[in-house]
Order: C-alpha cells, then structure tokens, then sequence
C-alpha cells in the first residue's frame, strides 16, 4: 500500500444498488483524482452471491490503477475473489487463522479501537496495519471506542507497522491525526458524499493531508 507520509484509504459506501454503475462511475472518477493507497469492500447487508458480484466489478477498476483492495470480514472470501488482503475486527474470528489463510503476498489489516494492546496483540499474529477509532462521530457505524490522537504518536514512535486513522475523519478535522503520524486516513462520506462529486472528496483530503504535513 506503498510508502508516503500519509494516504487515503477509502471505503466503499455501506450500501450499493449497482456495483457495477458504482465502479464505472463514481470509483473511477475517484481513483482518477488522486492519491489513493487502498479501497476497502465493506458492504455488510450482501449475501455471500451478491458480494462475489460486487467484489467481481470494484476489484478490477481499483487494481488497475494500482489500488490494493481489502476485503472487510472475510480472508477466505478475500484469496477466492482475488483481493489484495482482508480487515478482520476484533469479533471476526481468529486473526492468525486470517494470517495463515491470507499468506505472506496479500495484507491483513485489524481493527484495534482505542487499545494499544490490541494493537500490538495483532502485530504479533503478523497484521500488515492496525487501524485505530473512531475518532470523530461518524453516522457509517455505531461506535463506543474514542481514542485520542496520541495514540497515533505513540504507535508511529514505537513500531514500524502502518497505523489507519478511522472515524468520521474529514478535509476539515484530519490535521491532527496527519501530524500525530497516521500512515492512512480512512474515509467513507467525506469522499462519496462530497458536495461536488467523489472526485472532489479525493482531491479535497490529499490537500488537507498536504497542508498538515506542510506545518
């Protein structure tokens, strides 16, 4: 997922009536508009067909433009589909199984809330980043965990693992978390529901991280 200071790491929308209109359309224009490390598949309410399905039209868009594709909740799903990893959170099953099942080629990212222990519990069963929230209030998922940014400088300063800020971050409120060291930024709505278009959302975070990094 690549070696800058800090990237984008989205995440699909919770609900797609047409994957394949959403690949073509407002993907692409995503992925064109700029720096993106990673796309996360999250799509909680598809049956195991209509996820294959929708993983079958993301996949291809975002790796052709040299995305890395992470499938939420499912390793097995994940090898099978040809995704570039799984992100397990802490109530998805065994995490070293995840581990063994994912290989050495493909990522395995884990939700680790606002704990450092679990953060380092999963750099021990061999996680490729940990991913810390939610930092802000966020209407994708109901969250009890809040941590506080320095747990992001901790975890820059202690470990070499890659650390994923997550929750209800925007061009407006990421500055600290850039400047605390988070290595991703993962976002949902400040991407798809931009006011002029996911392209904008794109453009309008890689500036934000820009200008935090300039401080």
């Amino acid at each position: 997922m690549a070696d800058a200071p800090c990237r984008l790491y989205l995440i699909t929308p919770p609900v797609l009536p047409d994957p394949a209109a959403f690949a073509a359309g407002p993907l692409a224009r995503a992925l064109d508009a700029g720096d993106v490390g990673a796309l996360q598949i999250r799509l909680k309410d598809l049956a195991a067909d209509g996820l294959r399905r929708a993983i079958g039209a993301i996949r291809p868009v975002a790796q052709a433009r040299g995305v890395a594709v992470i499938l939420n909740d499912d390793a097995r799903l994940a090898v099978e589909t040809g995704c570039d990893g799984a992100h397990l959170g802490q109530g998805d099953g065994d995490h070293a199984a995840g581990r063994r099942m994912l290989g050495t080629e493909r990522t395995l990212g884990i939700t680790c809330h606002d704990s450092r222990h679990l953060a380092m519990e999963a750099g021990e069963v061999g996680a490729d980043y940990v991913a810390f929230g939610a930092f802000f209030p966020t209407g994708t998922k109901e969250t009890v965990h809040r941590p506080d940014p320095e747990i992001l400088a901790w975890w820059s300063e202690m470990f070499e693992l890659p650390c994923v800020a997550i929750g209800g971050i925007t061009a407006a409120n990421c500055g600290p978390l850039v400047r605390a060291g988070a290595d991703f930024l993962a976002v949902v709505g400040a991407v798809w529901n931009h006011p002029e278009g996911p392209d904008a959302g794109v453009r309008a975070m890689n500036r934000a991280i820009t200008e935090a990094l300039s401080e």
